[in-house]
């Protein structure tokens, strides 16, 4: 793109105003702004949030706990096979910074050893080779980073030799990026030569992967399934080859861990069917008579919760990237150069962030099999310092589960 089409693409859509101070920038930086242009994706800009309606809401059926011990051998052998063949590959989203935890540097850097160091994407690592090891075969790792922290995550690996993974099957790959914009649906811009963006939500895992290349290399080596998960549940285990195989033989397009609620309100996402279709309903969605249902057994219907780690075959993704996920608007304070120069940080909501989310990809695949694990060997999220879902927490079920820290 030149300057002349990208001046007529502005106009086309509006946004001239982001070349406000184009007559004083020096030509690295007028090629900045322009390369940052030539990626908007148009269509994800839109002034408004959606209005939130949700379908009709009904439980959904999946795998329990005690139906998974009984079909474990079966389940092991199905996926065990498929990560031999190659058929498998493991998403690791870490675009995040360890802020919440008082650290600036990437959040899977955190040091969590107590008598040595100990990070968590060592402790990832550590889970995704039990893997490798039982089932004898390599397993492709791609890293998602963001714009603020890929330079850092790629050197923190190589100053610790990968932990011991095998250099070859590590990608990393960074996030998109989407424009933030004002209440009116204009772009805001962070500096003379840089537009105000934010990442584009964990949805966008896939098209980023896609955008990096990596899609045809996983093809060529035969990846059907991808392993989607968080980087700060520190006990998770990655490309389960019990999960994976239950997920294989049920012929759904896509799988769910799951763990049972821990009371009626918890503060977690809610696997559920919308309108017939796998979805995810956040606690705060449900009614309060949702929320507190319970069976004949007394057990809360709704109580599949989510916990970021789930599976999707790879021919279903082409499709759902095709179709594009709905975009999510959320009303942010966001800092940006106003029109005199000064740089603002506002106080009050000034303008709308885009996203595209996880969650809707389960309802695009249209099929999905929660998967129950139990809680305390799989469940050990990272979110705060102190406190509940914290730093302390996890420590303590890392040592229940037997690692040394």
């Amino acid at each position: 793109m030149n300057e002349s089409e990208m001046r007529e693409l502005l106009t086309r859509h509006g946004q001239t105003q982001v070349l406000r101070w184009w007559e004083e920038l020096d030509e690295a930086s007028r090629a900045g702004l322009m390369e940052q242009i030539g990626q908007i994706e148009w269509d994800k800009i839109v002034p408004h949030p959606e209005d939130g309606r949700r379908g009709r809401i009904q439980p959904i059926e999946g795998l329990t706990k005690e139906e998974i011990a009984a079909r474990k051998e079966q389940f092991f052998a199905v996926g065990s096979e498929a990560i031999r063949a190659g058929k498998a590959a493991a998403v690791l989203l870490a675009g995040g910074q360890g802020t919440r935890l008082g650290s600036d540097a990437p959040k899977g850097a955190y040091d969590i050893g107590l008598t040595h160091p100990h990070y968590i994407f060592e402790q990832l690592i550590l889970n995704l080779q039990e893997v490798t090891k039982a089932c004898g075969a390599s397993i492709p790792l791609l890293i998602m980073t963001s714009d603020k922290n890929d330079a850092e995550t790629r050197t923190f690996f190589e100053q610790h030799a990968y932990f011991g993974y095998p250099r070859e099957d590590i990608f990393f790959f960074r996030q998109a990026m989407a424009p933030c914009v004002d209440l009116e649906g204009k772009i805001l811009l962070e500096d003379k030569a840089r537009l105000a963006l934010s990442p584009n939500g964990n949805g966008g895992w896939y098209t980023s992967l896609v955008r990096a290349g990596l899609t045809e290399k996983m093809d060529a080596r035969g990846v059907e399934w991808y392993n989607v998960f968080a980087v700060d549940n520190v006990l998770q285990r990655i490309c389960d080859p019990v999960f994976l195989g239950a997920t294989i033989a049920s012929g759904k397009a896509s799988g769910a861990k799951v763990v049972r609620k821990a009371e009626p309100h918890e503060r977690v996402g809610v696997l559920c069917l919308e309108d017939g279709l796998p979805g995810v309903i956040e606690y705060y969605e449900l009614s309060e008579e949702m929320a507190n249902l319970r069976g004949a057994d007394g057990s809360l219907v709704y109580s599949f919760g989510v916990i970021l780690n789930y599976l999707f075959r790879a021919d279903v993704l082409k499709s759902i990237a095709d179709q594009r996920l709905p975009l999510h608007a959320a009303k942010k304070k966001i800092p940006y150069l106003a029109p005199d120069g000064t740089f603002v940080r506002p106080e009050e909501e000034n303008g709308y962030k885009f996203e595209t989310l996880i969650l809707d990809m389960i309802k695009y695949a249209k099929t999905c099999l929660p998967f129950e694990v139990v809680r305390e060997k799989e469940f050990a999220p990272i979110k705060n310092k102190t406190g509940t879902d914290s730093v302390e927490t996890a420590r303590e079920l890392l040592k229940r589960n037997g690692v040394e820290l």
